[in-house]
This record gives structure tokens, sequence and C-alpha cells, in this order.
């Protein structure tokens, strides 16, 4: 007991006491800094693995995504090009001419009907108004509704515009 005694009334003693509470604070911290540090450590990776997770999903749904998309446009740039070739040889069908002209015929009769009947200028200006109608239906609306319900667009059938421009020509 002595020597305990006369060693706490050394300064050197307590200035080693001193500096060793300091040194077991110091490295007390560090050693809880440095398991916080691994934890977060732990928990910072384990997040990155999940979103790393969800961005290999996100991306592989893009992808699907993505592929599905490009044959459907494929699908329907083929189908577009079929439908174009398919157009320009209903257009460029033998007698396609003389139909649009006897649809312009029918047009004009019924005008005229309406009009004038036997007069040539109001038969001109029925035949005008005629072409400038099927031109109209031919790019537009009334082209679209003729082609899906056929005998909706016109009254009646070229067959009938010529019988009706021949009863037409009898009743003059």
């Amino acid at each position: 007991m002595e020597f305990l005694n006369a060693a706490l009334q050394n300064p050197f003693t307590w200035g080693l006491l001193l500096g060793l509470l300091v040194a077991g604070f110091i490295w007390k911290s560090a050693f809880t800094a440095r398991r916080q540090a691994a934890r977060e450590l732990k928990r910072v990776e384990t997040e990155i693995k999940e979103l790393q997770g969800h961005l290999n999903t996100q991306l592989k749904i893009n992808a699907t995504g993505n592929a599905a998309l490009e044959e459907e446009l494929k699908s329907l740039r083929l189908q577009n090009e079929t439908l174009r070739v398919n157009n320009a040889a209903l257009q460029s069908k033998p007698g396609r001419a003389e139909q649009r002209q006897l649809h312009i015929y029918e047009i004009a009769i019924r005008t005229m009907r309406e009009q004038a009947p036997g007069f040539a200028p109001a038969w001109e200006k029925a035949l005008r108004q005629g072409e400038a109608e099927v031109d109209s239906a031919e790019s537009g609306l009334k082209k679209l509704v003729r082609r899906v319900i056929p005998g909706l667009g016109n009254s009646q059938s070229p067959q009938s515009a010529v019988i009706v421009g021949e009863d037409a020509g009898n009743q003059i």
C-alpha cells in the first residue's frame, strides 16, 4: 500500500493515469465509430445490391417492351407497304377510270334532273360539280366511308348510272 500511496503522489503517475484514461476514451470512441461504419457499409452494400436488382429488372422490362414495339413497328411497316401496293394495284386496275367517269356522269345526271332538264350549260355545270364531288370523295373521309361501307357512299351503282343516263336521254 505504501508503494501505491507513493506512486499516487508522484506527478508522473497522475500524468500517466490521465493519459491512459484519455487514450481509453479515444480507443472506445474509435472502436464504436469503426463498428458503426462497418454497419453502415453493410447497409449501403445491401441497398446497392437491391437497387442493382431493381435496375436489372427494369432494364429487362424495358428491353422486352422495346423488342415488342420494334416487332409491332416492323409488322405495321410491312402492312403499310402491302396496303400501299394493293392500293396502287387497285387504282391501276382496268376499268377503274371508266367506273370513275360513270360515277361522275351519275352525279351530273342527278343534278341535271333537279336543275333544268335539257339545258346544256346546266349539264356542264352539273358535270363539273360531279367531278369536284368525286375528287373530294377520293381524297377524304367520303373515300374511307365508301371503302368501308360499299353502297353507302353512292346512291346508285355505276351500271344503274348507264341506265339512268339512257333514261334521261329518252326523257329529254
